[in-house]
């Protein structure tokens, strides 16, 4: 009896001592260099927000975060190659809104929910319904009256086939009970030229990107397609409370790491971003992007993935969207 009660407490302290204490790798991360994929071209908004972070958290952390760019397929090939990493937490990788339209469209090689190890949402943006001053409409509730009076006839401009400009228009469309015609551009810059120059008529552009034409007269704001005003554009009333309720789409990017990533680590890199985000200086500099901090838990975003995938399956499967 003495020799099992003694069997007992070592293992108890054991497992206790393995509660207490960490894996080494967690306590000491990092110890090297940590790479952080960005799966589109330089210069575009998760890159530019990528960056930052990266800077952040290498002087946080007393080692380099480097941003790697691995752009194709939509961002599918980046954002694959980071979530087939080793869970180390030496790669961790950047999403944005269309890694939950992606699954709809493109056969992924990895679960989009299962295989990954959420880590923090970082921004929101929200899109900016704009027509050519042309189109005799001032409000949500025009335009939709517009669209119902001409079916068929109304097109809109998006930055390709399954973009979120593309997505969040047919689901304005499926929601108002409308038909428009779609014309997809190789990227938002073309797309959002054409608006301006009458060829299209709608576009759902980013903010950043489409009120300078709205203050110098070459566009209208219609709506913003959060559930919230946005304070780039006070004046402007989103989709949701001019006409479809429930209405929302914004343009969030988020850091993940790949599947098993030790928990330790999740925190440590989203106490460290949190931190960031409550800067001011970080709000004022987002503001000027078109964008607001986000935040939250690693649950909160698994949540927002998890629930977004569901909605863009439906949008994807009624809209008829295949791949370009």
């Amino acid at each position: 009896m003495r020799r099992i009660r003694s069997a007992i407490c070592y293992g108890l302290a054991a497992t206790a001592a393995l509660v207490a204490c960490p894996p080494a790798s967690a306590q000491q991360y990092p110890t090297k260099p940590v790479k952080i994929v960005v799966p589109f071209s330089p210069g575009g908004i998760m890159d530019m927000i990528g960056r930052p972070i990266a800077q952040r958290l290498t002087t946080a952390l007393g080692q380099q975060f480097i941003v790697e760019n691995r752009p194709g397929a939509g961002g599918v090939i980046g954002t694959e190659a980071g979530v087939k990493s080793p869970p180390d937490g030496y790669t961790l990788t950047m999403i944005g809104a269309p890694y939950t339209i992606s699954p709809s469209i493109y056969k992924l090689r990895f679960d989009p929910v299962s295989d990954i190890t959420p880590i923090i949402e970082i921004i929101q943006a929200p899109l900016l319904v704009v027509v050519h001053p042309s189109i005799p409409v001032t409000t949500t509730r025009d335009l939709i009256a517009l669209a119902k009076a001409n079916p068929g006839k109304l097109n809109f401009a998006s930055g390709g086939q399954g973009t979120l400009t593309h997505i969040a228009a047919e689901l304005f469309a499926s929601m108002a009970g409308i038909k428009m015609i779609h014309v997809p551009y190789k990227g938002g810059g073309q797309a959002i030229i054409d608006t301006f120059a009458g060829h299209t008529a709608l576009y759902f552009s980013q903010v950043v990107v489409a009120l300078p034409h709205v203050r110098a007269g070459k566009l209208r704001a219609i709506a913003v397609t959060s559930s919230r005003r946005d304070a780039a554009a006070p004046d402007v009333p989103t989709v949701a409370e001019s006409a479809l309720p429930g209405y929302e789409v914004v343009n969030w990017l988020g850091l993940i790491g790949p599947k098993g990533l030790p928990r330790p680590i999740v925190d440590r890199i989203n106490g460290e971003v949190m931190a960031w985000l409550k800067l001011r200086e970080t709000g004022e500099r987002l503001q000027t992007g078109g964008s607001s901090p986000a935040g939250g838990t690693p649950e909160q975003f698994l949540a927002r993935i998890k629930q977004e995938i569901g909605v863009w399956r439906k949008v994807v499967r009624e809209a008829g969207v295949k791949p370009e």
